[in-house]
């Protein structure tokens, strides 16, 4: 979905710019792929505000997100379909790639996006060219290449509360075949969330301070052209706190309620917190790749070859309380987190692509990824096992030192990790029958090397979510195993150029997610078993169209997927404390229409938006033999609204020698759910958002001042509901847009363009 800057044909009629992508690995028009994308220029989500991939989930109808506390946990969900993953040894359902490079992990999708020239959605399985993690859709990130001019940008956004953000980029042409551009970004956020507690985790929460840094290089030889591409990033966020929207109930309500003073429970506009651990979550990364485009006869040769290390820590608070063990047993007992994780991938892909415009136009290759990931995680707890001292008002008796068993010594560690290995051979072609008609089609073998190793120690005594050494056991557990898979993915479809203007297509696509284990903290035998892969069978029908002389663009797709062996996460309790597992939930389906269009209706304005109806649901739960269901046929998908829709309004006003461009973004997102439970607690109110931007541009694009207004309806939402707060109560993920704020951005050019 993208609102384009118009362009003047010989006639004098303005028209939408025509939109490239790479979405198949090859430059296309995107009016010519026959596959359902959304696109987002870098330059609207820069004139939005938008600086991460969370963002995109108001541009992007058919996306959504999952927040969490930590980035480690957070993932993309496309079509209603995504993985909640805790596991190491497992990956998600939507594959993010960055400049042809794909990640290993959800996780590593969502440090700051800078300097993007465009950002493509690809909804639906893309197994074929994208392999064994792209079973949902894929979010394909293109950066901007170096210009062959001296010149660059200093950038700088000041919001409301003291969030800054500061981006510069030059542009340094070294000889006529050897260009370099350099980008460099900073930022720092206190927080908007009040953590009221005297102790030394008090103050703001949910900031952030980031930096980063990207070196591009162009080489240019007679027959081939080669692309460098460095980059590092580090953050330190006192994020992402939940709050408890709703005061605890129940007989230990009021003692609850007690060690929680200062706190407003005002649902999804509650923004104080009162907890002794500041929540943090660090990250670490850096990478390169090297892209080689060789031209060979009349075929381009295209070499990509990457190393990618992702450290990631996080730092949760569990008990969401300031008082250690204030009361008898696990409900007011401490809950303390610390878990760093280590990720290092090395990649390699080698492909060969016809020039296009034959009888047969094919790319074909083959893809190579190793993947090794390590994490250390410890849970500290502090629980009072008994107390001499009288009931007080709350009706419970409370805990003291000297007058109370207060036992400090709950605590269990564990070292686990997994190694991902994974070979393909990929062909996809269009088979041109005729001016009109094409046949669509492509096949990709796979086998996946997977294995994993888990050491834990044992608690020496019970404590909320850990464990203790069975009986006759010693006080440290090993678990390992390994698992060697392979698959044929592919897809098959025709497309019919019904006029010049009008493009009809219907695409069948299998797609593939490897197999994974269930390697998680608390991981014990009964969870050694490989989970199965997971399949997926897609059928979309679509049209894509231009009208008006081009000054309007309609697609529409229609869709059915369904979903074998679905990888899921299942929640239960361990002495007390919410944990997570992962497991096979059986068969699900997703099945929706969505359309999205552009329209310029003249030199001063442009329209754009879309819509997507999504119908994801649990089909057949998978329930062990004997065992009791736990998840109902018909269950709506966790982060999977039926309707969603954004609509994006920009203006270009000549006054003077200057531009007035206003923009405005409007984001419609329905009820719905944050996992497979589906109790009312839990539900999540359908929410609007309206975000505002109105800048000021000279004549030469030298200077652009801005005034950006995000949520101006002040409308409070929440983005995610989990059970297990205080005496059961729900914890809400409430995002920094769910409040009014505004803020303003400066940017200077110098040199060329």
């Amino acid at each position: 979905m993208l609102a384009a800057p118009g362009a003047y044909a010989q006639d004098g009629v303005e028209r939408l710019d025509e939109i490239v992508i790479t979405a198949q690995k090859r430059e296309q028009k995107l009016q010519d792929v026959p596959i359902a994308v959304s696109v987002v220029s870098g330059a609207l989500a820069e004139s939005t505000g938008s600086y991460n991939i969370e963002s995109l989930r108001a541009l992007v109808p058919s996306l959504n997100i999952r927040k969490t506390n930590t980035s480690l946990n957070q993932s993309v969900f496309l079509r209603g379909v995504g993985t909640i993953n805790f596991a190491i040894a497992a990956q998600p359902s939507v594959a993010t790639v960055l400049d042809g490079v794909v990640l290993s992990s959800a996780g590593e999708a969502f440090g700051d996006l800078y300097d993007v020239e465009r950002v493509e959605v690809l909804r639906g399985p893309q197994g074929t060219l994208f392999g064994k993690n792209a079973s949902a859709g894929v979010v394909n990130i293109v950066t901007k290449r170096p210009g062959d001019e001296f010149g660059g940008y200093v950038d700088f956004g000041y919001y409301e509360d003291d969030e800054v953000r500061v981006k510069a980029a030059v542009d340094l042409p070294i000889s006529e075949n050897v260009r370099s551009r350099t980008t460099v970004t900073w930022g720092d956020f206190n927080g908007y969330i009040n953590n009221v507690s005297a102790t030394a985790g008090g103050g703001k929460m949910n900031g952030y301070d980031r930096k980063g840094v990207r070196s591009s290089w162009d080489f240019d030889a007679e027959t081939s052209k080669w692309q460098l591409n460095l980059d590092y990033r580090q953050s330190d966020d006192n994020c992402c706190v939940e709050v408890i929207g709703t005061a605890p109930t129940g007989a230990n309500g009021p003692a609850l309620q007690s060690l929680m003073t200062g706190v407003t429970f005002l649902g999804d506009k509650t923004r104080t917190v009162r907890q002794d651990l500041q929540m943090r979550s660090f990250e670490r990364a850096w990478g390169f790749s090297l892209q080689g485009d060789i031209d060979w006869d009349d075929k381009t040769l295209t070499s990509i070859t990457a190393y990618r290390t992702w450290d990631a820590t996080e730092i949760r608070e569990g008990d969401w309380l300031d008082t250690a063990a204030a009361y008898v047993g696990n409900t007011f007992a401490q809950l303390h987190d610390f878990g760093p994780q280590e990720t290092k991938t090395l990649s390699q892909e080698l492909r060969i692509a016809s020039a296009g415009g034959e009888t047969i136009d094919y790319v074909a290759g083959l893809y190579f990824s190793k993947t090794d990931a390590e994490r250390f995680f410890r849970r500290d707890t502090i629980v009072c096992r008994s107390t001499t001292l009288p009931v007080n008002a709350t009706g419970l008796a409370p805990c003291r030192a000297g007058a109370s068993v207060i036992d400090t010594t709950p605590s269990a560690n564990a070292t686990f990790g997994a190694k991902f290995q994974n070979m393909a051979a990929f062909v996809d072609g269009t088979w041109n029958l005729s001016d009109r008609f094409r046949v669509i089609g492509g096949l990709r073998a796979t086998r996946d090397e997977l294995s994993y190793y888990h050491t834990y120690n044992f608690s020496p005594s019970a404590g909320p979510g850990i464990r203790t050494a069975p009986a006759g056991s010693g006080p440290t557990a090993t678990l390992g195993g390994s698992d060697t898979s392979g698959n044929v993915s592919g897809r098959l479809g025709a497309q019919l150029d019904f006029t010049d203007d009008v493009m009809l297509y219907a695409t069948y696509s299998r797609g593939y997610k490897g197999p994974a284990y269930n390697v998680f903290f608390n991981m014990g035998v009964n969870n050694t078993p490989v989970i199965d892969a997971e399949i997926v069978d897609s059928y979309e029908a679509g049209l894509k169209s231009s009208a008006l002389d081009g000054r309007m663009l309609f697609n529409l797709a229609a869709f059915r997927a369904d979903y074998s062996d679905f990888q899921a996460n299942n929640f239960t309790f361990l002495n007390g404390a919410l944990i997570t597992t992962l497991t096979n939930a059986g068969e699900v389906s997703s099945q929706g229409v969505e359309f999205d269009f552009q329209f310029k209706p003249s030199s001063y304005f442009a329209i754009g938006g879309g819509l997507a109806y999504t119908d994801a649901q649990v089909d057949k739960f998978f329930t062990p033999p004997g065992s009791t269901p736990t998840v109902r046929d018909g269950t709506q998908l966790p982060l999977a609204p039926e309707l969603k829709g954004s609509l994006v309004v920009e203006g270009a006003f000549p006054i003077g020698s200057w531009t007035l461009a206003p923009n405005v973004v409007v984001s419609y997102t329905e009820d719905q759910f944050s996992d497979l439970n589906e109790p009312a607690a839990l539900k999540i109110p359908s929410y609007t958002t309206v975000d505002v931007a109105l800048a000021l541009t000279d004549a030469d694009d030298r200077i652009r001042l801005s005034l950006i207004g995000r949520n101006v309806t002040d409308e409070a939402y929440t983005v995610l509901k989990t059970a297990g707060g205080p005496g059961g109560v729900p914890r809400l993920q409430i995002p920094r847009d769910a409040d009014r704020y505004f803020g303003i951005q400066a940017r200077f050019r110098f040199g060329g363009n």
